[in-house]
Formats: structure tokens, sequence, C-alpha cells
């Protein structure tokens, strides 16, 4: 049973509650590091994911990796973050010359017969993230511990894998700081008792009246889904652990993160997806600017609810159009109430708001 009371809010702008969100809270799930369309066969590309540096390879005739982007000798990055990726048959670390293959393999090591007596090669290869394609991006985890991506991604896969299978282009990748916790941001987007309110002439038109709305929920995904105008259904689904999918029935999709920075800030990552035969600069630039209309109108209500959540701040009943939030937030508290370091957290005050 879903609780019926909101997160208490010192979860939104405590440090410690911040820490445990991203060292513990985002290992149990899998994360879209880059589009799919990123990346070919025999090229790499470096990314950062909360402050981790992770390189991404597709070795010829094999599937894509990720590793950790630091040498193992002495902790240096084989390689800058980039938009765009290169095509590479190794990496050789800037630092002392130490050189892999796109496996992750320690091919060579410079002036290696100087090293200590039975230096083994086999014993310093590249730390090898989980990593896997689903739909149109390349996904990986933090840890091995992570669900499998497939429950992460169960409505997902059993409402729209036409959509979500079809090759698909990135046509856009912005990111942006919000001055608000995470999951003020997360909530919102979930948030379905306002966007009749706040959004009269932007997402209210893709969703229709509430009396369409229709929901569905997963173990760790939920989906509002509601008929689209010019016929079939659009999908907006919230997923662990910050992310956002919005699937338009011409095989459209939007991915939305909001990814923890500080305490009291963010970073919207927003990604667009289309098939290229189907939609020209002028369709996709009237999309884009129709999307951040409504993304900033976003803006300014997360920020001014990260002021109102402080220490002293109750929130107040949940309404039936915010089944999601509650929903995403029952997972949360489950997790956080199983974590071995929730006692250093919380105090007893606010373990008694958590719980009430």
């Amino acid at each position: 049973m879903l609780s019926k009371s909101f997160l208490a809010s010192s979860f939104y702008h405590d440090p410690e509650v911040h820490h445990w969100d991203c060292n513990f809270y985002a290992k149990q799930f899998w994360h879209p590091l880059l589009a799919l369309s990123q990346l070919k066969q025999g090229e790499s590309i470096g990314c950062t994911l909360l402050s981790q540096r992770i390189i991404i390879t597709w070795p010829i005739g094999d599937r894509p990796r990720a590793f950790l982007n630091r040498c193992p000798h002495r902790g240096v990055a084989f390689r800058a973050d980039s938009v765009s990726a290169k095509s590479c048959r190794r990496f050789v670390c800037p630092y002392h010359g130490w050189t892999y293959d796109l496996h992750g393999n320690l091919l060579a090591a410079a002036r290696e017969s100087e090293f200590d007596d039975n230096f083994d090669r086999k014993r310093w290869s590249l730390y090898e993230l989980p990593c896997r394609i689903d739909g149109p991006l390349i996904w990986a985890s933090l840890s091995d511990c992570a669900l499998r991506l497939d429950e992460q991604l169960y409505l997902i896969h059993d409402l729209t894998g036409n959509e979500w299978n079809t090759p698909l282009q990135m046509i856009h990748h912005s990111r942006r700081h919000i001055s608000c916790n995470w999951k003020i941001a997360h909530d919102n987007t979930l948030d379905d008792y306002h966007v009749a309110i706040a959004h009269p002439k932007t997402l209210h038109c893709e969703q229709g009246p509430v009396r369409n709305y229709v929901y569905r929920f997963s173990r760790y995904c939920n989906l509002l889904q509601t008929p689209f105008l010019g016929g079939g259904h659009f999908f907006t689904f919230g997923l662990p652990p910050w992310s956002h999918v919005l699937v338009w029935p011409d095989s459209r999709i939007a991915l939305i993160e909001f990814l923890p920075d500080q305490p009291d800030c963010c970073v919207m990552q927003l990604r667009l997806f289309a098939r290229q035969d189907s939609i020209d600069s002028t369709s996709a630039s009237k999309w884009l600017t129709h999307l951040l209309c409504f993304l900033e109108e976003d803006r300014m209500l997360v920020e001014s609810a990260q002021h109102g959540y402080d220490s002293e701040f109750t929130p107040g009943p949940p309404h039936r159009l915010e089944q999601r939030i509650l929903h995403w937030q029952e997972l949360y508290r489950q997790l956080f109430d199983s974590s071995e370091v929730t006692s250093a957290l919380r105090s007893q005050e606010a373990i008694s708001e958590f719980n009430n």
C-alpha cells in the first residue's frame, strides 16, 4: 500500500541525504549514458555521471562496453569528455603510457621490465561497468547490485515496443542547472495535478482533459497514458532513479533527467530522438521550442518550491492526480529504510516525520 504522505522536507535539503542519493540510491539503477546513434563500432567516447568519469567503447564485432575513465596505475583519465565519439583501436594513458585495447585489457606498460618481479598485465585491466543497449540508448550501472534493466524499463517494453525499438537519431541534447534539489524536480514531473493549471497552453495541450488520464504501475516504473489528437496514445513514463520518458505515437521520444549536483541544485538533461526520415529541421525546432516552454514554466515552480521546503515545512495532503509521486516515493522510502546508513542520516525527529 502506498504511503498517504509525501517525503519529509528534510529529504530535500539535507547534505547527508544528498550524499546517500549519489552514492547509494544511484547505484541501484541503470543510467542512460548516451544515445546509440552517438557511437559506432571501433569508436569510444568519454562522459561523466555523478562526478564519475566513464569511457564507453564499442569493439568491432562486439557490444558496447563501459569502463571507469582512469588508468589503474595513477588514476589519470585516458581522454576528456566529448559530445562526439572518436575512432580508435586502443587507449594510451597520457601520464605514463599504459596502453589498453577497447575490451579494457592492458596491452603494454612503458618500461615494463623495470617494475617489481611478477608484473602481470591481467591484474591491471580497466574497471568495467555493466553496459547494455536498450531502445535508442546505451545504458550502464555504477555497480553490480543494480536491478535488471528490463525490470526498470518494464512498462516501456510492454507498451511501446515498436516506438522504443525503432532506429532513432538524437536530434537535440542540452543540460541546464536548476536551483532545486533533484527530488523537487522529479516530483514535479510526476505531478499530474498541476498540468492543467501551470501548463494550459503547453503540456496540457498534449495530455488533454484529466478525465482521459489512464495510469499504469509496475514495481519500478509508472505511466500516465493519454489519447493523442492525431491518433494513438501519448505516454509519459516516470523511471528511477530520476528519469522521464515521453513517447509520441510517431516514435518521437524525449528523455528528461534531473541529475543531482548539490543539495539545492540539480542538472536537467534533455535529449530528443526521432526517425531521421520523419522530421525536418522546422518541425524539430518547433518541437524543441514547445518542450522548452513548459520546462521553463516548471523551472520557476520547482525553484520556488525549493525555497518553501525549509526545515519547518510539512507538505500538505496528496491529491489523486499525484499518485505517481507517491509510487516513486514509496520505492525511495523502502531503499532508504533498508540502507545500513539510515540511522546515521536521520535524527529521531526526521524519522518521525518520515514515517507519519
